[in-house]
């Protein structure tokens, strides 16, 4: 396995677009960035990072004054929006580890605890911030942590790479403990929107019945909405559309009888097994 020469402004757009995701563009974005100070590439993976306050996008794109901006390449909202802040050489990753470096790039299994710091992740990494207090009270939404799963996905993807190069900050360096969720979890999320590895599997995997609350907006929604109209089972005056409604949930209902669901078992909210028969297309 190697490193790659980083994607161009418009090829990442491109790729966090096609997964799907609420893209907002901060500015100069796609020329802000610290590549004077240093080169950026070849790059060998994704870093995730949580920013551990708030007014992140303002603060990532501008920096500090013992760090300059940009602080990553993209700040991951609490909704999920992500928010295009910079993009090239980003101060988020310093010094890390030799060996996690070597086994992101060539694919390995991380090592159970980084090394001594030794390599520049700035030059290596694309960084993405997460909105996050960090300390281990303040939630990552479902909303989030799906763009999470998604923008880590695109750039894998556009790369041909595995979810095996995707890690946190906390695995680069002894010195970070973020993000604090479980980044084998967080893998094997992106392993999932990958087909473990491969070409993306076809169809959007089940989000869970909690995901569909009223109010929740997603391109999964709309999706969802055209299958069930393509299987007769539409009950919309208007639409479908992003945000879940009442409507979704009778047209849901209706696939659910179809299938021979009855009583509490066709209550219009999604369950694994009807969801997997309706295959929703991949957003």
């Amino acid at each position: 396995m190697t490193a790659s020469a980083p994607l161009s402004a418009t090829a990442f757009r491109a790729a966090l677009r096609a997964a799907g995701v609420t893209v907002v563009e901060h500015g100069d974005w796609s020329t802000h960035n610290r590549n004077a100070v240093g080169a950026w590439g070849p790059v060998a993976g994704v870093m995730l990072h949580h920013t551990a306050g708030t007014n992140s996008v303002t603060l990532c794109r501008t920096g500090r004054p013992d760090l300059p901006g940009p602080l990553c390449v993209a700040v991951i909202a609490k909704d999920g929006t992500v928010h295009l802040v910079g993009y090239g050489r980003t101060n988020h990753a310093g010094a890390g580890s030799r060996a996690v470096y070597d086994a992101v790039r060539d694919a390995r299994a991380l090592p159970s605890r980084p090394g001594a710091d030794a390599v520049d992740g700035n030059a290596h990494f694309y960084g993405f911030e997460i909105e996050n207090l960090g300390n281990g009270k303040d939630p990552y939404p479902e909303a989030q942590l799906t763009a999470v799963e998604k923008v880590a996905a695109a750039v894998c993807r556009a790369h041909g790479w595995s979810s095996g190069r995707v890690i946190g900050h906390k695995e680069w360096t002894t010195r970070k403990v973020d993000p604090d969720f479980s980044m084998p979890s967080m893998r094997a999320r992106v392993a999932g929107r990958l087909g473990n590895g491969g070409p993306a599997s076809a169809y959007e995997p089940f989000p869970g019945a909690a995901f569909f609350t009223t109010g929740r907006r997603s391109a999964v929604i709309t999706a969802m909405g055209r299958r069930l109209v393509a299987e007769g089972c539409g009950r919309y005056e208007v639409g479908p559309g992003p945000t879940w409604t009442a409507a979704d949930r009778r047209s849901y209902a209706a696939w659910q009888h179809k299938l021979g669901y009855g009583g509490a078992d066709a209550d219009g909210v999604p369950g694994a097994t009807s969801w997997a028969r309706l295959r929703v297309p991949r957003v």
